[in-house]
């Protein structure tokens, strides 16, 4: 009696109930084409901005779906370099940051490529430069060449979640999946990038990085399925959110048979929420947009300006009198003339006392 997903006659050949997930596959793609034709009504710099935000969300959240917190700052200095934005606040980036920067690039703003193993294997080196994950070796940018088991421990008992195909199988396994991934076909992009995304996890081809490796092919397939490289959304913040209910829907399918009709619908749900979100990225860039088509005249001074770009853009901590002469590289006298003179004009406010004193946008500038 097959156990796993893989081990079924007739994999890799999956099935699903088309009456079952229509109407919800017809409401996500109108979603989608909602978004895209909400952002054609801007400019490109506005679209490049709003992709900037989305893909600072997908890298920093997917690393977070593993446990593995980045520098949001340094991925989105990183970022806007590859985007030719200019930002306020740059941050260097790490060589490992940049690392994985370039293979996000690489799969969004070249989704119409195909999928190499040669590009796949760039793409694992950039997760683990030092052909570590954390103490451990691990074979980098090839293969693994043994047992992969998902597991856990619940009072000291190991509890194992799914065991994926046999290594001496992954060959043929994947030079499957990447003859499929590769072809443009008549199915539908939005199942393409929802099977895309379980058919990877079921290989499981490498000894670590599968997951975030699988992110990275959903967000070039759903480039694919939009027909640009610019992402308004982030699949990987909203999967962050409903992590539990992910890694239940992902153990119930590998688990299961060739029948994943309920993968796709939680996929395709899990996506329309992930859409949804958008708008608060999208939001915060037009109020940015709306603020300085109407103030930009108020505000002269450059340094000023980059101030206020710097809460606009989401400031990591408390902005005070002493990072902004740290950033700009002025004396603190003139960073609190600076900030007191944008509190005067209603554009900042000031919170806290003492020590703690530090600048906010003022209620009246976030409209």
């Amino acid at each position: 009696m097959p156990k796993y997903i893989h081990e079924h006659n007739g994999y890799p050949k999956f099935t699903w109930d088309l009456n079952t997930i229509l109407n919800l596959l017809t409401e996500v793609s109108a979603r989608q084409g909602h978004i895209l034709g909400k952002m054609q009504q801007f400019g490109f710099d506005f679209q490049q901005e709003a992709s900037l935000n989305a893909l600072t969300e997908e890298i920093t959240k997917s690393s977070e779906i593993e446990g593995e917190i980045l520098n949001s700052e340094q991925v989105r200095s990183s970022l806007a370099k590859w985007l030719n934005i200019n930002l306020e606040n740059e941050t260097a980036p790490s060589h490992y940051i940049e690392g994985i920067v370039e293979a996000v690039m690489d799969a969004v703003r070249n989704y119409k490529e195909p999928l190499t193993e040669d590009r796949l294997f760039g793409w694992h080196a950039t997760l683990f430069p030092t052909g570590r994950s954390g103490i451990h070796k691990i074979k980098v940018a090839e293969f693994r060449d043994s047992d992969m088991k998902v597991v856990s421990n619940k009072r000291y008992h190991e509890i194992v979640h799914y065991e994926a195909p046999a290594p001496e199988k992954i060959q043929e396994q994947m030079n499957d999946f990447l003859n499929w991934l590769n072809i443009y076909d008549n199915e539908n992009p939005l199942l393409k990038a929802a099977i895309a995304h379980l058919w990877f996890v079921i290989i499981h081809p490498f000894d670590d990085g599968n997951g975030r490796l699988t992110r990275i092919i959903t967000e070039m397939s759903l480039a694919r399925a939009e027909n640009t490289y610019l992402r308004f959304y982030s699949m990987s913040a909203q999967i962050q959110k409903e992590k539990k209910e992910y890694y239940k829907i992902l153990e119930q399918t590998t688990t299961g048979n060739l029948d994943i009709t309920a993968w796709l619908i939680w996929f395709l749900k899990c996506l329309g929420r992930a859409i949804e979100s958008s708008n608060e990225i999208i939001d915060k860039v037009l109020r940015k947009a709306a603020f300085w088509q109407k103030n930009a005249a108020e505000i002269s001074n450059k340094t000023q300006r980059k101030i206020i770009n710097l809460l606009f853009d989401g400031f990591t901590g408390n902005l005070t009198s002493g990072k902004i002469e740290k950033i700009f590289k002025i004396s603190q006298p003139t960073a609190i003339r600076m900030l007191n003179d944008l509190v005067e004009k209603d554009f900042l406010e000031i919170c806290g006392a003492g020590r703690s004193t530090h600048y906010v946008l003022a209620k009246s500038s976030k409209k």
